[in-house]
């Protein structure tokens, strides 16, 4: 079993409020100060999460500069108060930066019909969809 630090631990909970920052800054259509203060504390909590220099290496690799660049950038700008611009380049950069990652979480959602919770609630969904 993995052994969570207590840093990792709180860099899990200040990652959690910033995604529900940015979530609640998207749906007050764009709210440029909770947008940024989300970008803040979602990268915040991540270094906390894994540390400083795995992130730097994670997002300064040489074939994921161009997605680092963007999710940056559209940091930047969203701080700058041009969220609607800002938060469609990090989510440019985001794709670009986890594109290695979605094969493997669809793998995982793919096998979720194993799960005894969910594949009694996928059932009882596609029990309710049939039109006849």
């Amino acid at each position: 079993m993995i052994a969570i630090t207590e840093w990792q631990k709180i860099g899990v909970g200040i990652t959690g409020f910033g995604i529900f920052f940015i979530l609640f800054g998207v749906f007050l259509y764009f709210d440029s100060v909770l947008l940024a203060f989300g970008n803040l504390l979602f990268l915040t909590g991540l270094s906390l999460i894994i540390g400083l220099r795995r992130m730097f290496f994670f997002f300064f690799q040489r074939h994921k500069l161009k997605g680092t660049g963007f999710f940056l950038g559209g940091v930047v700008i969203v701080l700058l108060r041009w969220p609607l611009l800002g938060m469609f380049l990090e989510t440019y950069g985001f794709f670009r930066l986890f594109k290695g990652f979605f094969p493997v979480a669809f793998g995982f959602l793919g096998n979720a019909f194993n799960i005894p919770f969910l594949s009694a609630l996928f059932q009882r969904l596609q029990g309710t969809s049939s039109m006849v």
